[in-house]
């Protein structure tokens, strides 16, 4: 890569970073399409400011012909129409020639869901005489009861912890924080936790992390995915399950059961209700039968 290519994309991560307060994951995702345009334009002796309409349209042909996803080309275009209009805030290039390109258009996705029976029988399924089941116990209580991100799960503080106020601190994308209600079953399974933990022999700088390995570490994301994979196992549970599936059966729950969008967008830490919409259309049948209930139309009498 030329370097001065290489600048521009070092410059417009660390303005969506600064400026935007994105997440490292995010962070990561940009820089990765963003890289993927530069090697296509400098494969081809060119470079950002000289990049027109037609070479992103042949771009996005080769990203297509590669295989790339539906939604995997739409990210990849969101990415590269953030970077082109970084470069135009900042005077690089006077015309944006990503400004007319479409992403290509992605099918609804209604992520899987567990019921709330399925909930009780994972939760249910650990042995309270075993300190790492008691662990897993109360991961499993955070992560339903609280609708947490994995990241935001593995990073939660004890110190973000308010037991006696019922409520935990979450830090989520771009360092925003959010209060969200900590449930009975959840500080209980906490309390009964921290009985073990305290036990542990705690590595420096993870004297304030609630979840801690044997060792007195972290978890990493891919321990909790392997938890719950092998609850899911013991319990004959063979959906595609994984630590954001008790995110979506929170939101869809608490959708089933009353709770307002707006309050379940809070909870989440969506920016967009947009994002959060996609919760009316998991239940269609729970949705319908609310309408037969409830509407003065198909009242009953």
């Amino acid at each position: 890569m030329i370097l001065a290519e290489k600048g521009l994309i070092k410059r417009f991560l660390s303005f969506l970073a600064l400026e935007k307060g994105l997440s490292g994951n995010t962070i990561e995702a940009y820089r990765n399409d963003v890289q993927k345009l530069s090697d296509y334009v400098e494969g081809n002796g060119g470079s950002f400011s000289s990049v027109t309409y037609d070479d992103l349209l042949a771009f996005l042909e080769l990203l297509h012909t590669w295989g790339l996803s539906a939604r995997s080309q739409a990210r990849v275009v969101s990415g590269i129409k953030s970077f082109f209009q970084y470069l135009q805030m900042e005077g690089i290039i006077t015309a944006d020639p990503s400004e007319l390109l479409e992403a290509p258009k992605v099918g609804l996705h209604l992520p899987v869901v567990l019921s709330v029976q399925e909930i009780e029988a994972l939760i249910g399924s650990f042995n309270e005489g075993k300190a790492e089941d008691q662990r897993n116990r109360a991961i499993f209580e955070v992560l339903y009861g609280c609708g947490l991100r994995v990241s935001e799960l593995v990073n939660l503080k004890i110190s973000q912890v308010y037991m006696d106020e019922e409520f935990v601190l979450v830090e989520g994308k771009g360092n925003k924080q959010r209060l969200v209600p900590l449930s009975v079953p959840a500080r209980k399974a906490i309390s009964l936790y921290l009985y073990d933990r305290n036990r542990l022999d705690i590595k420096k700088g993870n004297e304030d992390i609630l979840f801690l390995n044997r060792r007195g570490a972290k978890l990493t994301r891919e321990m909790i995915f392997t938890i719950i994979k092998r609850q899911c196992q013991v319990c004959g549970i063979h959906k595609q399950v994984s630590p954001h599936t008790f995110r979506h059966s929170f939101a869809t729950h608490l959708l089933e059961g009353g709770a307002n969008l707006r309050a379940i967008q809070e909870m989440l830490g969506h920016e967009s209700i947009k994002t959060t919409e996609i919760y009316v259309h998991l239940d269609k049948d729970y949705l319908r039968s609310e309408i037969l209930t409830h509407h003065p139309r198909n009242a009953r009498k």
